[in-house]
């Protein structure tokens, strides 16, 4: 049996799950459920080298480092889109690169996806290799448990390659009524992963959206890259128009096959779809962190941070984090993209990015901000270096709270122990580095008239920054 090559798709900002989901640090990099993310926990479900061959990871230069951190020693690529371009370019491009390294099936797969029965999941992949090997493009069918009505639907045909079936067509997201009538009717939730033969999908996506093909084809063509990641390039892929998947080839070709998975699954796309499978207590309530209820029914309370309290209601979410608050009726749920989307209209900086700010090196949280200063916490990894860097507006002062650090000041390298700092005037040319086998952990006070992230100046960069 020929290896799969699985591909994750890895973008999306996750606004529905704001606060704990945010552009900075969205769904699939955060442990919704145990201890795990679901980015890992997707690249877990395709560990079995007897069928899968080493992972591609299809995403945009924010979150490559993320995708690295948390992939730990396992041997993936890296694909990097220069820009958004929704999941039809993403997936012709991963498709391109594929056909270059030899594939034959490649299983493109959601990194914020749960999925529940490993083994279910693996027969479910060698199922659909029958239907690829006969030249079909194979989508993963969920049989409904509830009229859903946040899901699009797959009808089966009465061809069938054993227990695959030719899909008759795909159907756009139903109202409750049209829902019932459709699982009656046997349709199934289309779970958006996909098992097919690159080539095949390219001629495919060639056939009904030739933009997209060419563009994707030649920024793989002209692509650049570092080790094992690869930069697809820009010029070329700005070409393609922005579309989904399912609108630009899924829905119109004539070559789809679905495998009626017997896994459990969910998109995990809303907070109610983590109250659906998470641990409820008899009242119907999941909760996660440090939480105190009373009186409360058919709710999902969470807390990242402080200590939180809910009495007397039923069919809420709260999530409570260190620098946001979410509080609502399950049914107003919908509205939250849009809420969320004001916020970040309005400049609300918790509307996308997490108090804890993850970079290539480590992390930085702030600690207290204020007119002319700015105050953080930085973690910088074992064997982490910042970037060799200046100010035109800032100055610094940074105080090691633990661990070693070696610092680069105009020319001058020196190390630093814990309660040592050093001063760092505006416009000094400085890099800070951990040569130590522990994280170290700094407090930088900035002080000047502008404290934003773009007020940098880099002169080299270990991670190919900017």
């Amino acid at each position: 049996m020929s290896l799969i090559t699985p591909v994750i798709l890895v973008g999306g900002s996750g606004k529905r799950l704001w606060p704990l989901s945010r552009e900075s640090m969205p769904k699939q990099f955060v442990p919704l459920l145990g201890k795990q993310s679901t980015f890992q926990q997707t690249l877990l479900r395709v560990a079995d080298r007897s069928l899968f061959g080493k992972p591609v990871i299809a995403t945009n230069d924010a979150y490559r480092f993320m995708c690295e951190g948390q992939a730990k020693d396992i041997d993936i690529d890296i694909l990097v889109e220069p820009s958004r371009r929704d999941s039809g370019p993403a997936m012709a491009a991963a498709a391109a690169y594929t056909r270059g390294l030899g594939a034959k099936a490649v299983l493109a797969l959601a990194s914020d996806h749960l999925v529940i029965g490993a083994e279910e999941f693996l027969a479910g992949c060698r199922e659909g290799l029958a239907a690829v090997e006969q030249g079909g493009i194979v989508t993963f069918g969920i049989p409904p448990t509830e009229p859903k009505t946040d899901y699009g639907y797959i009808r089966p045909g009465s061809e069938r390659i054993g227990p695959v079936m030719k899909v008759a067509a795909f159907v756009e997201k139903p109202n409750a009524q049209t829902a019932l009538r459709y699982i009656a009717e046997g349709l199934l939730w289309n779970s958006g992963n996909f098992l097919f033969p690159p080539a095949l999908l390219l001629s495919e996506m060639a056939r009904f959206e030739p933009e997209m093909a060419a563009a994707a084809e030649e920024a793989v063509a002209k692509a650049k890259q570092v080790g094992s990641t690869v930069f697809l390039d820009a010029e070329a892929f700005a070409k393609a128009p922005a579309k989904s998947i399912d609108y630009a080839v899924m829905e119109r070709t004539d070559k789809c096959w679905v495998v009626p998975a017997r896994f459990r699954w969910s998109d995990l796309g809303t907070w109610d779809a983590l109250l659906d499978v998470g641990e409820a207590d008899s009242e119907g309530n999941v909760t996660e962190g440090p939480v105190e209820i009373d009186h409360v029914r058919n709710s999902y309370i969470r807390s990242d941070g402080p200590l939180t309290a809910v009495i007397g209601v039923e069919d809420v979410v709260v999530v409570a984090m260190n620098d946001a608050v979410l509080v609502g009726h399950r049914d107003n749920l919908p509205r939250l993209k849009d809420v969320v989307q004001r916020m970040s209209d309005g400049k609300h900086r918790a509307a996308t990015e997490h108090a804890v700010m993850h970079r290539p090196w480590g992390s930085y949280q702030d600690i207290d901000r204020g007119e002319r200063f700015r105050a953080k916490r930085l973690t910088v990894n074992p064997g982490g270096k910042l970037s060799l860097q200046s100010h035109r507006r800032r100055a610094e002062h940074w105080v090691v709270v633990k661990g070693v650090a070696e610092v680069t000041l105009d020319g001058k390298n020196m190390t630093l122990h814990e309660k040592e700092s050093i001063y760092i005037p505006m416009g000094g040319i400085h890099r800070l580095a951990n040569p130590g086998l522990e994280p170290l952990e700094v407090v930088e006070v900035q002080t000047g008239d502008y404290l934003e992230e773009d007020d940098i100046v880099r002169y080299e960069d270990i991670y190919a920054r900017v």
